[in-house]
């Protein structure tokens, strides 16, 4: 199968000591974020095995969905432009199509990218897994290859059970955020049966426990639910916090909607003594850095504190 990202992507993950807790309990956290700019983390793991399959199925354009400050949109959009796919993005908001000044920093992206955007209404959005929207898909823009919104199908969970190697086998705990259950389910797949898996969800509703138990068999695995901070891409002032404090300590740059929120509640749970004594935690770094710039526009409106590190 054809290996797209062999030579850019080559390096070997670096995973760093981050901080030791009461109870000899250690933090670590493993750098998917470097894997790329604007291919990084679990977006990389999720679209290496689709783009070999597009390539096998001999279709040269791709065709997502996502919201207006969507990571996976502006990822897909990335890998079109560098190996040589169409890119086809369905927006949910048709109120942004005649108004090009509002997009976000990741739609600009998708579109300087080569991406073809067309938006939709929300309604319209609601049923685009139907047949039906599939087929009139297929009749506006001709064949093409399909990635689920966020990009989670069994092809993303194949690459996102490459996030961990043999030498993680020695952490006792490996978390990691959680939007469409696709990277914990990749994450669950190679894991260890002496592993506990946690996922901090988000979202605010709780249904991804439903979608993560239709990926996985295991059952080495936790879904925590009290770090959304009101729902999906919603922040406030303590998480702000976090994640500039955190930059000033580590000099690594956390996502506000995904990673940060993960890290904001392993700290909260290590302080808690959530973790037995001598636990060694295995944290994922999935990337989504440059959504850090549209969700700054959206905290200058509000004239709240800007997120640093980019």
């Amino acid at each position: 199968m054809e290996d797209f990202f062999g030579s850019d992507f080559s390096k070997k993950v670096p995973s760093e000591f981050i901080q030791k807790f009461p109870g000899n309990v250690e933090l670590w956290l493993k750098r998917e974020d470097l894997l790329h700019p604007r291919i990084s983390g679990n977006k990389f793991r999720k679209l290496k095995y689709n783009l070999s399959e597009a390539r096998k199925k001999s279709l040269s354009k791709l065709l997502t969905f996502g919201g207006a400050h969507s990571n996976h949109i502006a990822a897909v959009a990335a890998a079109g432009k560098k190996f040589d796919f169409k890119t086809i993005g369905i927006i949910r908001g048709e109120e942004l199509a005649e108004n090009p000044e509002k997009w976000s920093p990741s739609l600009r992206y998708a579109s300087e990218s080569g991406m073809k955007l067309e938006f939709i209404s929300r309604e319209e959005y609601r049923v685009k897994d139907s047949v039906a929207y599939r087929e009139k898909l297929k009749q506006g823009f001709g064949d093409f290859y399909l990635i689920p919104e966020g990009g989670t199908n069994e092809f993303a969970i194949r690459g996102c059970a490459e996030i961990l190697t043999k030498t993680d086998s020695e952490f006792d705990y490996i978390c990691t955020s959680v939007g469409t259950g696709g990277t914990m389910a990749g994450i669950l797949h190679a894991s260890e049966e002496h592993q506990q898996i946690l996922g901090f969800s988000a979202l605010k509703s709780d249904y991804l426990l439903e979608e993560i138990q239709k990926m996985t068999g295991k059952t080495n695995w936790e879904l925590i639910l009290n770090y959304h901070f009101g729902g999906y891409a919603k922040v406030n002032a303590d998480l702000i916090d976090f994640i500039n404090n955190f930059y000033r300590m580590y000099q690594i740059a956390l996502d506000p909607v995904y990673t940060g929120k993960m890290l904001f509640g392993i700290f909260e749970l290590a302080t808690q003594q959530f973790f037995p004594e001598n636990s060694r935690i295995l944290a994922i770094h999935t990337g989504g850095i440059q959504g850090i710039e549209g969700m700054n526009e959206f905290l200058r409106k509000k004239n709240w504190p800007q997120i640093i590190g980019v």
